[in-house]
């Protein structure tokens, strides 16, 4: 039996007791203890098909909809709440006499709380192979309309659209001789605007990249949207933005993907930068097969390698630059392990993501109390989203990868297969720096390594120079990574000059013809790709 125990100090003026609620879910989770919680108070409780058949299955007393409307379910589900039995039940006003005359003379009994969620039409238009008649019969049509019914009379309705929500009510509950204040009713009904916002953001979204509606769900993968539609809810409020006279927040798709969804497992909380240097670290390692660490800095690497272990990456990154990997995040795309956390405890590091720990590296990191470690679940960016003023900018994400094969090799030397495979590397690395853009690598060991990286110079000549500037490792026999063309020899020039052998480009310039002339004069090998990597922000 459960027991309750009733708040005297509670505002009765602000209070709603609940008498009678509607209960129609998708998602059941924990809705049979809630119910109950419900029914211990005397509410009345209606559900409809399945959601009727759980709670009663719990042996819980429960009315089916069809005797409240006195009208059957019918058109396979399709039409059960859509009853004026139902509405009217939500949207009268108590404290207005016209609406209490009007159901009273219609026999309208009140609905004080609504407890509904959506069919799951974003998981079912996401399914392979999905048939669109099953994307179209997953679009909720009653759930959507009691939703907005309760949430616009919150005044005297109660709607509950999460199963998060149900232990905080059945406290207020229990503290309330089983009423809801004003606040709390407020604060649902907010919420529930926000899910058929979401909801009815999601359809339009999906309907509109369908090609054809027949047969399978043909959705138009490259099309970009007609219109941007972003309702992802508040995750957190971040301490401060990029800086700390700025506010910030984060937002997250609910997916449990990417880095906005990864779990935290200690440290300290996350910050903007982190979030934003987090994001950057991610792209990049998970661009590689084989084991990789990438160490970032504002958003650009200034170590990245590949490695036959986690810990033996890990080293090969942190020598391409251990000053500059001081205090920065660092990415993995494997577990990792006790080895690899006993060497990454002796640096420095704000951030570390990766998909998994072990325990033994669990243990090590947690020496350092400070040490955000992040458990993240792969997401694939399709779109990216950059808001200028007045609007936003949309592009696909950069995802292309260039294969050995693709390679134009336009000197007269061609690269040795140890080049050819470091240029590739290189050139991996180079699309997620900001350009322009120059990186040395080098492929040693058997894997590649950054050696030198030029990020964010108004000059690509420049961007040459600061990238073997920063060098630790021996230039000598390293090749280059350029992001977009040479416009004159003397970038090249410069790149030959630190001791590269092999340059990777997109080619395209006016001036080609004088760069590969100036290559073949240096012995340099070269390789078009025909692909432009900017990165701009």
């Amino acid at each position: 039996m459960i027991e309750h125990s009733i708040d005297s100090s509670a505002p009765a003026v602000d209070l709603r007791p609940i008498r009678r609620a509607l209960l129609s879910v998708t998602d059941k989770t924990g809705l049979v203890d809630f119910a109950r919680v419900l029914a211990s108070f005397g509410v009345d409780l209606v559900s409809t098909g399945g959601t009727a058949r759980a709670l009663r299955d719990a042996g819980l007393p429960v009315r089916d909809i069809s005797d409240l409307t006195g009208f059957p379910e019918m058109l396979d589900g399709r039409v059960k709440t859509l009853h004026p039995k139902v509405h009217g039940g939500i949207l009268h006003i108590r404290d207005n006499a016209e609406h209490m005359a009007s159901v009273n003379e219609h026999a309208i009994e009140p609905i004080d709380m609504v407890v509904v969620n959506l069919y799951a039409f974003e998981k079912t238009s996401q399914r392979p192979g999905v048939a669109f008649a099953d994307v179209i019969e997953n679009i909720d049509i009653g759930g959507p309309s009691m939703v907005r019914s309760a949430a616009k009379n919150f005044a005297d309705v109660a709607i509950v659209t999460s199963a998060a929500d149900y232990s905080l009510l059945e406290e207020e509950l229990a503290a309330s001789s089983g009423s809801l204040s004003r606040a709390t009713r407020w604060r649902l009904a907010k919420a529930a605007f926000a899910v058929t916002a979401a909801y009815d953001a999601g359809i339009a979204t999906a309907l509109e990249s369908i090609e054809a509606p027949s047969g399978k769900a043909v959705f138009a993968q490259e099309q970009l949207p007609q219109t941007i539609r972003v309702i992802d809810p508040l995750a957190k409020t971040l301490r401060y933005g990029e800086n700390p006279h700025q506010k910030a927040a984060l937002y997250t798709d609910g997916s449990g993907k990417g880095v906005a969804n990864a779990s935290q497992l200690q440290g300290k909380e996350l910050s903007y930068n982190n979030i934003v240097d987090l994001d950057a670290c991610w792209e990049l390692v998970s661009e590689f097969d084989e084991p990789a660490v990438v160490i970032i800095k504002h958003t650009n690497p200034c170590g990245a390698s590949t490695g036959a272990t986690v810990v033996e990456a890990y080293r090969r990154a942190l020598e391409a630059d251990p000053v500059s990997a001081f205090g920065g995040v660092i990415g993995v795309n494997r577990e990792v392990d006790a080895a690899a956390a006993e060497e990454i405890a002796k640096l420095f590091v704000e951030a570390l993501v990766a998909p998994s720990f072990t325990s033994e590296a669990l243990e090590r990191f947690s020496a350092k109390k400070n040490l955000r470690l992040i458990e993240i679940s792969p997401a694939e960016t399709l779109r990216v989203l950059k808001q200028v003023s007045g609007g936003v900018l949309v592009q696909d994400a950069d995802r292309l990868r260039i294969t050995e094969a693709e390679l134009q090799i336009v000197t007269k030397r061609k690269p040795t297969p140890e080049e050819t495979r470091a240029l590739l590397f290189a050139w991996t690395v180079c699309k997620h720096v900001k350009s322009n853009a120059i990186v040395y690598a080098r492929f040693s060991e058997g894997h590649g390594q950054t050696v030198g990286v030029g990020a964010g110079q108004m000059s690509r000549v420049d961007a040459a120079r600061f990238g073997a500037m920063k060098a630790v490792l021996p230039l000598q026999g390293t090749v280059a990574a350029s992001d977009a063309f040479f416009p004159f020899p003397d970038g090249l020039e410069t790149i030959a000059q630190a001791g590269a052998t092999a340059v990777i480009q997109p080619g395209g310039s006016v001036r080609d013809a004088e760069v590969i002339e100036a290559a073949d004069r240096l012995g340099v090998a070269m390789a078009f790709t025909g692909v432009r990597h900017f990165r701009h922000g």
